[in-house]
């Protein structure tokens, strides 16, 4: 039986979703990566759908996978929200680590910020699972940063177009890396020093890491450094920061002066 706490179940859960998504990465009878990549993100996304059936029958769900965006989770009072492989592309990719599980409850009722009561980020191939109910201690500086540069993680694919003058303004060196998850979890365990993205994602793409990233006290926002909100009629939310919160006027400021 898995944990009652909404924490510790958001833990089970994601790591669940990602032992299975490690064993499916080593059978080899799946040797196309694209096969792969489809059979992951269905075979996670039906674990962990079945799994709040079971065990969290009133409450509804925000999937990357679902078939389809019930709109009774607009007047639900608790919805999860989640992204059973964040990183689909670096999934199929033999050897990259970079991808991971989301997630996140929110609640209607919530003080928390963002309404996100509960998350958890599964880095599977990091053997790693990070969650808001024993979450990471506050990150130190990076080694970079503490000698005078900082570190930025961002997208592999699809970077900003400001991000190299962002990069410039700051005195950065930026680290392209695989999934929101795993950039996120990046700066929650002190590899770089912030994550900056405004290349159109959605709420399943950043409701579970950046959860995790507030309960280590973090600073998350958007890029204009107003709140973010999930469970909206309109899932996408196309940007966010996350970063050291000693980092984030600086980082805000050259946000806006490049806007």
């Amino acid at each position: 039986m898995p944990p009652a706490v909404d924490g510790a179940f958001a833990r089970w859960l994601a790591g669940e979703a990602g032992v299975l998504l490690c064993d499916l990465r080593t059978d080899q009878s799946i040797t196309d990566p694209d096969a792969l990549r489809a059979a992951g993100d269905k075979q996670a996304h039906n674990l962990i759908v079945t799994a709040l059936e079971r065990w969290r029958p009133g409450d509804e769900v925000l999937s990357e996978e679902g078939v389809r965006d019930d709109p009774a989770r607009l007047s639900a009072d608790r919805v999860w929200i989640v992204d059973p492989l964040d990183g689909t592309r670096e999934y199929g990719e033999p050897g990259r680590v970079d991808w991971a599980v989301h997630v996140a409850l929110w609640s209607r009722t919530a003080a928390a910020p963002c309404g996100l009561t509960a998350a958890a980020v599964a880095l599977p191939a990091q053997r790693r699972v990070i969650a808001t109910d024993d979450p990471p201690g506050y990150p130190p500086m990076s080694a970079d940063a503490a000698g005078g540069r900082l570190r930025l993680a961002t997208s592999r694919s699809r970077p900003p177009a400001f991000l190299d003058a962002l990069a410039d303004r700051l005195g950065a060196d930026l680290v392209p890396m695989g999934s929101a998850g795993a950039k996120i979890a990046a700066v929650i365990l002190g590899d770089v020093d912030g994550y900056v993205h405004a290349g159109g994602q959605y709420e399943w793409d950043s409701a579970a890491p950046v959860a995790v990233a507030l309960a280590t006290g973090l600073h998350a926002s958007r890029v204009d450094g107003s709140p973010l909100a999930y469970n909206r009629a309109d899932p996408l939310l196309p940007d966010v920061v996350v970063c050291r919160k000693d980092l984030a006027p600086r980082l805000l400021s050259a946000l806006a002066e490049l806007r």
